[in-house]
């Protein structure tokens, strides 16, 4: 054994460590490519859409001669070009490759224009005309339901007798809730480019969140089987779920193009259009009764979710159904019914979006807690405590799941201390009655958030794990990098589990050639399933080279260590690429392949009861606002942040995933609004009217912790997701802003419910401060 290394020495690992994302550098050099920047094959065409100006019609025809005119157009692409189905292999089967016969939403795509470039085939597009007979359109999801007007059928999920607890309930209240949608506005924009290769093969470059539905989406457009598809995605420049199914429209669109024309095509929206033709987070509006005694507790609800899908099911079903799962967060409901509508209107299909429903589940019972609070005249957290999930009792969910990790009243607890809470209230309280125009408002809010795929079969992942003779490392995983830092905390879990550096390994491009049938990159379980499948690859090639040392040196494989880049057996230490070319020349296997599916998860989709979740992630936020009373205005002025991702794989990424999904979820609940205008046309289509969170608007104090105790279930490592669940601590501001509001009104004599829209720009704060 070398005298300078001791058995006993700590192995510096690579998770649990502020590793720097993989991709950085590259990224602030300009350095990592992204599909436009990839060289163009020679012979390469561009294509842009022609949109439907119309919300609801029948489509009789296109005059493409003006178009076909501009030089430099190739050829106009319809439906009628499509040579597989013309309708895309979504679930529902509802949707067509291109519209014929009907149009369905403004911006609906009726075909392509190709060019020898961009700017003409744009411009080209423009010129084509469409002859479609208008119809009536539903375009809110009060009108669809009122019209019966679904994608999929209503949904009902009922424990207990509600209409007994109601009636027999100490109090009761009756309001409504209108909860608008979001735009991913992912810094990348909907992107795809088809090359035709030999034998009728296909290599598709695809900005997504899911290659092997593309893969399938592409095969089934041009009437192939998958194996004559490839797609890969090294990285995207954002996804939040636009990219999960919409992704593969873009990649179908281009490839149909490409196999009229034999020519391989790039398609890449433009904001605009991007902003026309894609969904967005389903906004929802709902009903309901709820009863409760004295202390807040709740005795009944009823609830009634309408849920605006947009003119296809696209992945509605389960965005509705989780956020049922969720309309509980973190509080058992005892007596409950809840019925969910998937209203069809003629808007864009509405799609996944960060939290997949969840947060338009979680601010309804946050919205209704805060309410009952104020019909009280009690702390909301005090109500919000008296409703938490127990650890003995209370702890079944209203979908029968058991809450067996519940760890919401000592993080809750911590936070009202370390965020200085009730002395704040006092504060705020005591300003509020002497400023008379800017108004304070406080909030704390938990989140109790499930993480797993609902539909149980997604819940699996595929790694490849080669070790090369030098020593280096290369990982492939079905998972996607959209800058969430994914193939960083994969690299971390491989490099521990092989013992050697993590500038040693390298991940590449999420590819369908290598890993197939891989699920989205969704759900927050991107490193809970690929991390843990790639763990698993990587254990089998350090167990065969465990086994080939064991053999030189005559011990039990387990006495073998893998540490710091060496390999330590009771007799000798060596360098691990020197047991790497020893293990090659004795020609034993250096690469493996993981495998991984979820346990204990199973879930009935005909009655929405089970174990749909491995585990919960919990977090709670505290946020302090200013109103003014005067223009509608508001500001951010204090975010307190505890949150659990358990033993934390990569805590700089892990925080910078808190604050990112916190300022987005701010967004969704103060400025980001989506305005449709009687016609069916998104007015709000483009940075000059869509108004994201910038820089300005990021409080000076924003302080996140983390909750220090590792998963209680069998997790990669011992940590949690992180992608979805912060976006709901930013329900802490709408339920702030109401606090500010309900102060300010009974400070001008006008007590009473405070009836809030989301977002709550300034016209909506206004207009909420100001009714009777």
């Amino acid at each position: 054994m070398n005298a300078s290394t001791s058995p006993h020495q700590p192995q510096t690992l690579a998770a649990g460590r502020s590793q720097q994302h993989e991709s950085a550098a590259a990224q602030v050099a300009g350095a990592a490519t992204y599909i436009d920047d990839l060289p163009e094959v020679r012979g390469t065409l561009h294509a842009a859409p022609i949109l439907s100006p119309v919300a609801h019609g029948r489509l009789r025809g296109l005059d493409t001669r003006a178009a076909l005119a501009v030089p430099g157009v190739r050829d106009v692409i319809v439906s009628a070009d499509v040579p597989g189905d013309k309708l895309l292999a979504a679930f529902a089967h509802d949707e067509p490759v291109f519209a014929f016969d009907t149009v369905q939403h403004v911006g609906q795509v009726l075909g392509l224009v190709v060019a020898d470039s961009v700017m003409a085939a744009r411009r080209a597009a423009r010129l084509v005309k469409a002859d479609i007979e208008a119809l009536p359109a539903v375009l809110t999801p009060r009108a669809a339901h009122a019209a019966q007007s679904y994608v999929l059928p209503p949904v009902t999920v009922r424990r207990g007798e509600p209409e007994a607890a109601l009636q027999g309930a100490l109090h009761t209240l009756s309001g409504s809730l209108e909860v608008g949608g979001q735009e991913h506005f992912y810094l990348e924009g909907q992107i795809a480019y088809a090359l035709p290769l030999e034998q009728h093969q296909w290599w598709i470059y695809s900005s997504t969140q899911h290659p092997g539905e593309v893969q399938h989406w592409v095969a089934h457009a041009l009437g192939l089987a998958n194996h004559d598809v490839r797609v890969e995605c090294r990285r995207m420049g954002g996804g939040f779920g636009g990219k999960e199914t919409q992704a593969g429209h873009l990649a179908v669109w281009a490839a149909v193009a490409a196999h009229k024309l034999k020519r391989p095509v790039k398609l890449r929206l433009d904001r605009d259009d991007d902003f026309m033709v894609t969904g967005k987070r389903h906004p929802f509006a709902y009903d309901y009764t709820v009863g409760f005694d004295e202390r807040g507790r709740l005795s009944g609800l009823q609830l009634q979710m309408l849920a605006n899908c947009g003119f296809s099911a696209d992945l509605s079903g389960p965005v509705a159904d989780r956020a049922i799962f969720h309309a509980d967060n973190a509080y058992f409901l005892e007596d409950v019914e809840i019925v969910s509508y998937r209203c069809k209107t003629h808007t864009q299909s509405h799609t996944a979006f960060r939290g997949f429903g969840g947060p338009q589940g979680v601010i309804v019972i946050e919205s209704i807690l805060g309410d009952i609070a104020r019909h009280l005249g009690l702390d909301p957290l005090d109500v919000r405590r008296a409703n938490l999930y127990g650890i003995d009792d209370r702890n079944v969910t209203h979908y029968q799941m058991t809450v067996e990790d519940n760890i919401l009243e000592p993080l809750l607890s911590r936070l009202e201390q370390t965020s200085g809470y009730r002395e704040r209230r006092q504060a705020i309280e005591a300003w509020n009655a002497r400023e008379p125009v800017l108004k304070r408002g406080l909030a704390i809010t938990p989140v109790k958030f499930g993480i797993s795929f609902t539909a149980t079969l997604f819940n699996q992942a595929g790694a490849l794990v080669h070790v090369y003779t030098d020593g280096s490392v290369l990982v492939n995983h079905g998972g996607t990098e959209m800058g969430q830092g994914l193939h960083t905390k994969v690299a971390q879990i491989v490099a521990d589990e092989l013992g050697v550096r993590f500038e040693t390994v390298r991940v590449s491009a999420s590819d369908t050639a290598k890993v197939p049938n891989a699920s989205a990159t969704a759900a927050s379980s991107g490193t809970d399933l690929n991390g843990r499948a790639a763990q698993f690859a990587a254990r089998h090639v350090r167990d065969n080279l465990a086994s080939f040392v064991c053999g030189l040196d005559g011990c039990g494989a387990g006495a073998i260590r893998f540490v710091d880049g060496q390999v330590i057996s009771p007799v000798a230490t060596r360098r691990f690429e020197d047991v790497v070319q020893m293990a090659y020349a004795n020609r034993i296997q250096l690469w493996s392949d993981g495998f991984y599916r979820t346990p204990k998860i199973h879930y009935d989709k005909t009655t929405l009861t089970g174990r749909p979740f491995y585990y919960f992630s919990y977090g709670a936020a505290c946020t302090e606002v200013a109103i003014d009373t005067l223009t509608g205005e508001s500001r951010v002025l204090k975010v307190d942040i505890l949150h659990d991702v358990g033993h934390s794989i990569n805590p700089a990424i892990d925080i910078g995933q808190i604050e990112g999904g916190f300022v987005q979820g701010m967004g969704w609940l103060t400025t980001e609004e989506l305005v449709w205008n009687d016609k069916g046309h998104l007015a709000t289509h483009a940075p000059s009217t869509y108004k994201i969170p910038a820089t300005g608007d990021i409080p000076a104090h924003f302080k996140v912790d983390l909750w220090p105790e590792p998963n209680r279930e069998d997790s990669v490592l011992g940590s949690k997701a992180v992608g979805e669940p912060p976006f709901m601590l930013a329900i802490s501001v709408f339920e702030a802003l109401k606090d500010a509001l309900a102060q300010a009104r009974s400070l001008a004599g006008r007590p009473g419910p405070v009836q809030l829209e989301a977002p709550a720009t300034a016209e909506h704060v206004l207009q909420a401060l100001n009714l009777p």
